[in-house]
């Protein structure tokens, strides 16, 4: 009777594990499909970008044709856009926009994240949360606002009011995620740091900012990212060529009214698309370690 009892008991051992390695299988391919359509819709538009820029204006606008396939590749376009275009000058205005920008927010997040998780003075959650809350309000809603401020300051059609007003989008998430990742030091550091002597801005530089490298790289490449490809605030206060940014000049200079120079906007495109690529590429790890750090220790 045992003899039975066993030999049933390892048949439904053997059942159950085999249905739930076939539902760990169906489970893996299932996850693996659907990651393998994303990937793909993902590099399909980039793909097409890049092949369409390396097409003649006659291949792009002919009927017949693989159009995912360049069938004569060319540089022509990339060389017409540095040539006969101002694409020079706006990739130039968005770096040093948004080199401005990444410095001014950094500076801004920074101190504004040890003050308010480490300081700990009256007020300094609420503070913080209002900071938060502050990237929650759509940029769109404070056009008129921020329109009637730069106005009185002269400096509608300056680069100079996207480098006042894109800070204005980047810090507020810069600071929560810093605030999560200083939150994370041990208060024993800073504690014994000031029993020694040293101020707050020494144990900022010297124990703070070495410790929490991470969630500065990540803060940093979002401030880039605002930056470098922010649309709504170039379109609205920057109207002269000379002073226009990537995002409106590529808009504005190659396309007339319904005629689309597509051979050159792609080239454009692939070529303001290449810094944050690098960015991205040679970062990524120090990116997700320190949004994943300021999201669960915030």
């Amino acid at each position: 009777m045992s003899a039975t009892t066993a030999a049933n008991e390892t048949q439904t051992r053997a059942a159950v594990g085999g249905s739930l390695h076939r539902q760990h299988l169906w489970a893996l391919r299932g996850s693996y499909t659907a990651l393998s359509v994303f990937v793909i819709m993902f590099l399909l538009p980039p793909f097409y970008m890049l092949m369409t820029s390396l097409k003649t204006s006659a291949e792009i606008s002919a009927e017949k044709g693989n159009p995912w396939v360049a069938q004569s590749p060319t540089l022509s376009n990339y060389v017409e856009l540095m040539t006969t275009t101002k694409f020079a000058l706006y990739f130039f205005n968005s770096t040093w926009v948004t080199l401005l920008t990444v410095m001014i927010s950094m500076t801004i997040a920074i101190l504004a994240a040890f003050s308010l998780s480490r300081m700990g003075f009256k007020g300094s959650q609420t503070i913080a949360t209002g900071v938060f809350l502050t990237y929650l309000v759509p940029p769109s809603l404070l056009f008129l606002p921020l329109f009637q401020i730069v106005g009185a300051m002269h400096l509608i059609d300056t680069t100079w009011v996207l480098v006042l007003l894109f800070p204005t989008l980047a810090v507020p998430f810069c600071t929560w995620i810093m605030i999560g990742y200083f939150g994370s030091i041990p208060k024993e550091l800073d504690e014994a740091a000031l029993i020694d002597g040293a101020t707050y801005m020494q144990i900022l530089f010297k124990i703070f900012i070495p410790v929490a490298f991470p969630g500065i790289i990540a803060a940093t490449i979002f401030a880039f990212t605002v930056g470098w490809g922010a649309f709504l605030y170039p379109l609205a206060f920057l109207y002269r060529g000379d002073q226009l940014v990537l995002t409106v000049g590529i808009v504005s200079e190659l396309i007339r009214g319904d005629v689309f120079a597509w051979g050159k906007i792609m080239a454009a495109c692939v070529t303001a698309a290449l810094p944050p690529i690098l960015i991205y590429t040679f970062l990524m790890d120090y990116y997700i370690a320190g949004l994943t750090a300021g999201a669960t220790k915030g």
